[in-house]
């Protein structure tokens, strides 16, 4: 994979830019958008970023640093789902703090937002508590967005209960978006301000890119992971009215930059320092890209990425037409289209072949996988294992280069795995998925050198890409993006049973 960002850059120059921010008060709430860790999206369109950069950033901090962590009540009532992990938010939430704690960072505490007494966040507030996370509760604050005098009193923010911080940097962060990080830290801007302490407002968002050109492949690719959220990328008016220079920023950045600037202006009883909603951010990672020109080729390759992901959720009921239409709008504004991804037209052509040998078979599955190489290797769906399994097994055959006739399992491990599944568990299906496969290889490894030379292989798989022309079941899913394998699907299910494909 060739690189187009250099990590150390960004680290050095966004680590100081922080510093130079936090001086300017006793201490400066950040508010920290976008994933925290596992920043899968900025590992794609910037070869070379460290999907944890922004946890190691602030292990580079970490003394001058506490955390608090945001989740929004509502979430938590209808168990909302983080897309690429498959995991609620609550849970992503445990999640969020283990990490941060394995890395010697402080976690403050846990702010329920827009709190109001619901059943599953009383559940999800005991679990905290019996695991000595101390919580807060902040409400909806009547009058929100429009009338700052009542927001800005102790009928507003002044409900919400001060949370207690020993350090110069508080860091608000969250599971996903809409998880309440701007009202936590305006309300604690009041009640700090309240108590005659000097503090201050900045936003930390990796995307858009503000120094990037409106349309470049990097922030249209922002656009397209967030067609759910229907964000929209703009030239910051403010900031061209206010120093002649363009810089991009979303949609809803702009739209409430004017009430926020009011808001704070009211807590602090003075003009604000920000002229536009970029200067209130303190994002360098535009000043790490040293090849433009790779990055550019990676976002497009992620925005044909999304649209595939998009339609596929559409498919299955996740997502509404509209992102669909808006997803396929921005990949032709590119010229792009989802045979430009390397393995999709691999995938098709191996099932149509599989269609000319079972004209009877109603769908057939082929997956194709492309190797740290260029090359690319498929594998098709059978009674004996599916697509997805078998491309692995046929991926890390070639990277140890053994030859197709030989077999890495034995039938004697598959027939036991097959009955356990079927006459003992009552599973409907014989095929086995990729995660028993590789189990069933793993054993064989113990007593079989090839097997275990092919095991070997399948750290090799990082980074590389598949494409499936049916789509993939949630537990496959899992195990490729473990293998760092940035997995397709065409929208087609691989069968008829509605349980099975959920």
């Amino acid at each position: 994979m060739k690189i187009g960002f250099d990590q150390k850059k960004y680290m050095e120059e966004q680590s100081a830019f922080i510093l130079e921010r936090v001086n300017n008060y006793d201490k400066l709430y950040l508010e920290f958008g976008g994933k925290l860790t596992n920043d899968l999206h900025a590992k794609r369109v910037l070869p070379g970023y460290d999907e944890n950069a922004k946890l190691k950033l602030l292990h580079m901090l970490k003394d001058k640093l506490e955390i608090i962590i945001c989740i929004f009540s509502g979430d938590i009532e209808r168990s909302k789902m983080r897309g690429d992990f498959g995991t609620t938010y609550a849970l992503e939430t445990f999640r969020l703090i283990d990490d941060l704690r394995n890395n010697g960072l402080d976690v403050n505490s846990v702010v329920i937002t827009r709190y109001d007494h619901q059943p599953s966040t009383n559940v999800f507030i005991n679990k905290l508590k019996q695991r000595n996370i101390q919580v807060y509760t902040h409400f909806a604050t009547e009058g929100y967005p429009t009338d700052v005098e009542k927001i800005v009193s102790d009928d507003g923010y002044g409900k919400n209960e001060y949370i207690s911080t020993t350090k110069p940097i508080v860091v608000v962060t969250g599971p996903g978006p809409g998880s309440g990080k701007l009202a936590t830290c305006l309300s604690q801007l009041y009640h700090e301000h309240k108590r005659g302490n000097v503090a201050g407002y900045s936003k930390f968002e990796t995307f858009p890119v503000w120094n990037l050109p409106l349309k470049h492949p990097v922030n249209i690719a922002y656009e397209s992971a967030t067609v759910d959220l229907k964000d929209i990328n703009l030239i910051d008016s403010f900031h061209m009215d206010a120093y002649g220079t363009i810089a991009i920023n979303y949609n809803r950045d702009i739209e409430t930059f004017p009430v926020l600037k009011r808001i704070i202006e009211k807590i602090t009883l003075r003009p604000s320092i920000f002229q536009s909603p970029t200067d209130m951010g303190v994002n360098r990672v535009g000043f790490g890209i040293i090849d433009d020109k790779v990055v550019q080729e990676a976002a497009k390759q992620e925005v044909i990425r999304r649209y595939l992901k998009v339609a596929c959720d559409f498919k299955k009921g996740y997502e509404s037409s509209d992102s669909v239409e808006r997803a396929r709008l921005l990949m032709e504004e590119l010229n792009l289209k989802p045979e430009d991804r390397q393995v999709v037209i691999p995938a098709r052509e191996r099932a149509d072949c599989l269609r000319q040998e079972s004209p009877e078979s109603s769908v057939c599955s082929a997956m194709a996988l492309s190797l740290p190489d260029g090359s690319i290797v498929t594998g098709k769906g059978s009674a004996v294992m599916n697509a997805g399994a078998a491309a692995v097994l046929n991926a890390v055959k070639e990277l140890a280069h053994i030859g197709e006739e030989i077999h890495l399992i034995s039938p004697v491990i598959l027939e036991p795995i097959r009955n356990l599944k079927t006459e003992i568990l009552g599973g409907r299906y014989l095929a086995l998925n990729c995660e028993e496969i590789l189990i069933a290889l793993s054993i064989c490894a113990v007593t079989n050198p090839v097997a275990q030379l092919a095991m070997e292989k399948l750290p090799q798989l990082q980074n590389t890409q598949a494409h499936s022309t049916t789509i993939l079941s949630p537990s496959d899913e899992k195990i490729y993006q473990r293998l760092g394998i940035d997995v397709t699907s065409d929208q087609e299910f691989s069968s008829d049973n509605l349980y099975y494909n959920n």
